[in-house]
């Protein structure tokens, strides 16, 4: 009976230290996700805060107001527009300093540009 009664004993004190074993993991497992979550909490405050002086920074009145001090620019006039069939054709590439791969990317002959065909001219 003695033997047996040393036996549970021992098996509690085993379990007991088990069971405050478990106990402390938790709890080192509970504070390093509150501090995650603070952390998390943090990262999303500076993408909020970067994401509003994006917002401030790249408003059109600021970048206006920023090309009118720093760029010497003329405003657009209505005569400096013409229609497409106008355009100038696209030289072909020659000499030794043609660029071979922009050769195989752009068709060469005038029939295939990849633009948009022109209307049909009245006879």
């Amino acid at each position: 009976m003695r033997l047996l009664n040393i036996l549970v004993i021992g098996a509690l004190i085993l379990a007991a230290s088990f069971v405050y074993k478990i106990k402390f993991d938790s709890t080192l497992q509970a504070e390093r996700v509150a501090k995650l979550r603070g952390e998390l909490r943090n990262e999303r405050n500076a993408i909020a805060v970067l994401r509003a002086e994006w917002a401030k920074l790249d408003t059109p009145s600021r970048v206006q107001g920023l090309a009118d001090r720093h760029l010497t620019l003329r405003r657009v006039g209505p005569t400096q527009f013409d229609a497409l069939d106008r355009l100038p054709e696209r030289p072909a590439p020659s000499g030794p300093n043609a660029d071979p791969i922009g050769a195989m990317l752009v068709p060469t002959s005038p029939e295939m540009t990849g633009s948009i065909p022109p209307p049909p001219r009245a006879r």
